[in-house]
């Protein structure tokens, strides 16, 4: 089987190099604005959105032209880049995946990406990469790159620029080393609840960085915009934020890690974290309710990290030959584990469960992930027997005849 896996470094550039990094992704920048405005200028007229060959004609003209004449000192590559980044969002967004796309600001997100791997050199003995209209670039060798280098992206963060570089290469069908499964209730109070007993601590590292982050902003707010007192308490504030960020990354690997290892099976709820953290405010017609304590639940939820610890799960599960199950939250944490008795009072305190009909006590959250584990192993059993099912849809075979599949 292939396997695609990127590998990030810190760039160590010169002066001259990094001038030339910030100028590349202005203009990637700039082409990605001036083709959105386009596109936004045709909806308003009635003409269709144009496509990526569309643009990219457009984007020769921009390159010839006298006015933009110095998008020809870019790498075309990577502002065609930037224009299939556009398409993307689009794309995205006509499916409902996504929101429209935004502009983009300087100083957010600076990027640009080289598709084609015949222009990369990469000497890692040497610890140094080669790119078009850049040279060779110095960076911090901290770990092999394997595999066939695909594409190189080149982006801003913190003060610092890094590189990522995507490779392929073919690796074998993995089995899985453990046997075992496990189910795993996120929360606020406890990060994750697994349904051995064991629990993560939430790391709540924006929290952690709440009050120093607060202090920079105020005193960023007091700096007249733009002067050099202003751009640097700016870049004080990206100092933070790239390390709440960090911090909150590694200890997502780290946990993600001990468990896809651990396990062969995990079973997740499907929670929604876009839903869960909008905002309550409403609008001035209809306002919200409890917004206040609302905002403090989404920054918290958001803090978590709930949807990033999912996608490093399936990834490195995939990776160790091992499977993930999303099941439904619906009455997970209400549903006595014991009995079976389902109802809302069996939860009357946030960290306490007591069964109203056999009295059975434990941890919310610990009963939550057994349920969980329950139903994963259901869901599992059903994709199993589908392999093998009649063409009746939607059953599967037992002792008793035809009985219905569900998880």
């Amino acid at each position: 089987m292939k396997r695609q896996q990127a590998f990030k470094f810190e760039l160590r550039p010169n002066g001259e190099q990094q001038r030339q990094m910030r100028r590349f992704a202005g203009a990637c920048r700039f082409v990605f604005n001036r083709a959105l405005a386009l596109q936004k200028e045709r909806y308003r007229q009635g003409e269709k959105h144009l496509g990526y060959a569309g643009l990219c004609k457009l984007l020769t003209e921009w390159r010839n032209s006298a006015e933009t004449a110095w998008l020809a000192d870019a790498p075309v590559h990577p502002l065609q880049q930037s224009l299939k980044d556009l398409c993307r969002a689009y794309t995205h967004f006509f499916e409902k995946r996504a929101e429209r796309p935004r502009f983009r600001k300087k100083g957010l997100s600076e990027s640009f990406r080289y598709p084609d791997p015949k222009q990369l050199r990469l000497d890692q003995a040497n610890s140094r990469l080669y790119l078009p209209k850049l040279g060779w670039l110095r960076y911090r060798n901290s770990r092999g790159v394997l595999g066939t280098v695909k594409n190189v992206t080149v982006s801003q963060a913190g003060g610092k620029w890094f590189v990522s570089i995507q490779t392929e290469r073919e690796v074998q069908q993995p089995l899985p080393q453990a046997v075992s499964a496990i189910g795993i209730d996120m929360g606020i109070a406890r990060f994750a609840t697994l349904s051995d007993g064991t629990f993560y601590a939430p790391l709540n590292s924006f929290r952690r960085h709440e009050r120093s982050l607060r202090k920079a902003q105020q005193a960023m707010g007091r700096k007249t915009k733009f002067s050099s007192n202003w751009r640097k308490a700016k870049a004080r504030i990206q100092r933070i934020h790239t390390r709440i960020g960090n911090a909150r990354r590694d200890y997502l690997h780290k946990a993600t890690t001990t468990i896809s290892k651990s396990h062969a099976m995990v079973c997740i709820e499907e929670l929604q974290v876009r839903n869960m953290s909008k905002s309550a405010a409403g609008c001035v017609e209809k306002p919200g309710r409890h917004v206040r304590a609302k905002s403090g639940l989404n920054k918290a939820i958001l803090d978590q990290g709930w949807f990033e610890f999912r996608r490093q799960l399936d990834y490195k599960l995939a990776w160790s030959g091992g499977c993930l199950i999303a099941v439904a939250p619906q009455n997970t944490s209400r549903t006595c584990p014991r009995c079976g008795h389902v109802s809302k009072d069996n939860r009357r305190k946030q960290a306490l469960f007591a069964c109203l009909d056999c009295g059975f006590e434990e941890h919310a959250d610990l009963v939550g992930a057994i349920n969980i584990l329950r139903a994963g192993h259901a869901r599992f059993a059903c994709e199993v027997s589908d392999e093998v099912m009649s063409p009746a849809a939607g059953t599967h075979r037992s002792d008793s005849g035809y009985a219905p599949c569900v998880a």
